[in-house]
């Protein structure tokens, strides 16, 4: 709207893994939510708690991406 441009969920995905995160700063972490099943990746700061969204997670090829593209195998889970 008002000379905005749209990007397509594939743009999207492309500019997300170009971001490098450090393993003993932040910890992976996937939050979800009890209620209506809603999940973000993200990254979790170890010492304040504060956490960082990276994307939002509506399948699971979505979640494999994620995985695959900041070279994890497993992710924590926190509701």
């Amino acid at each position: 709207m008002f000379g905005r441009k749209r990007t397509s969920d594939k743009n999207q995905l492309q500019n997300l893994g170009q971001k490098e995160y450090d393993p003993s700063v932040y910890k992976p972490v996937l939050k979800c939510s009890i209620c209506n099943g809603e999940q973000v990746a993200g990254f979790k700061n170890r010492e304040t708690g504060k956490f960082e969204e990276v994307m939002f997670i509506r399948n699971e090829q979505e979640l494999a991406w994620f995985l695959n593209s900041y070279g994890l195998e497993t992710i924590e889970k926190e509701y």
